[in-house]
């Protein structure tokens, strides 16, 4: 078996659920473990695209993406209209939820599972510093020690945190953090680290991932 599979929305099997409700089963398809995951699709203006329902039993977090078309969610009681290439997410498993297609073919995608299983990864920090650094220094700064705060033994945020410092011409905190890493995890130094001169990193591009 591959241990890759590619597949259209269109093109897998769904089945009329409950009500108007038509269901791809991606999660059933895919055999999916990490998550739960499934499509639905609105023939006609109207009908469900997501049943009313809470979470409370299972206690899962949800996020909806509305692939295609419009739909109207109503949370809680309140309505919202939510266009093709926008989330919903709802944190609190009490919610009541319920949408219905505005347009026909409609799609949203839910995607559900219990909360605590994944965290913020250390990667997702430095990918938003590096993307920020040269319009706001301080917010990229931030970004990385915010990381740091939730995993500070984490050695590669350290090293990053460095290349950040030197990036801002903050240089003499850019060997604090370097040599933090580095202590943390003396192997990264195989990645080519520069620990006497930071300086030469100060006009470099992104490094590569450390994770």
């Amino acid at each position: 078996m591959s241990g890759y599979e590619i597949a259209s929305l269109t093109e897998l099997e769904s089945v009329q659920a409950v009500g108007t409700l038509r269901w791809t089963p991606l999660r059933k398809h895919f055999g999916v473990t990490a998550f739960g995951i499934s499509a639905y699709t609105a023939a006609e203006a109207g009908q469900d695209v997501v049943e009313e329902h809470t979470e409370e039993t299972l206690g899962h977090e949800e996020l909806y993406v509305v692939v295609t078309g419009r739909a109207t969610f109503v949370l809680d009681g309140e309505e919202t209209e939510v266009p093709a290439g926008s989330v919903v997410f709802l944190r609190d498993p009490k919610v009541k939820r319920y949408a219905r297609a505005e347009e026909p073919g409609t799609t949203v995608l839910a995607i559900g599972g219990k909360p605590g299983s994944h965290d913020v990864s250390a990667w997702e920090y430095f990918f938003m510093a590096y993307g920020i650094v040269d319009e706001d220094a301080d917010r990229a700064v931030a970004e990385i020690q915010a990381g740091i705060a939730e995993k500070p033994d984490h050695a590669a945020l350290h090293v990053h945190l460095a290349c950040i410092y030197c990036r801002a011409g903050r240089l003499d905190e850019a060997r604090v953090a370097l040599d933090r890493g580095l202590e943390l995890d003396p192997k990264l130094q195989k990645w080519g680290v520069e620990t006497k001169n930071p300086e030469r990193h100060q006009s470099a591009g992104r490094p590569k991932p450390l994770r």
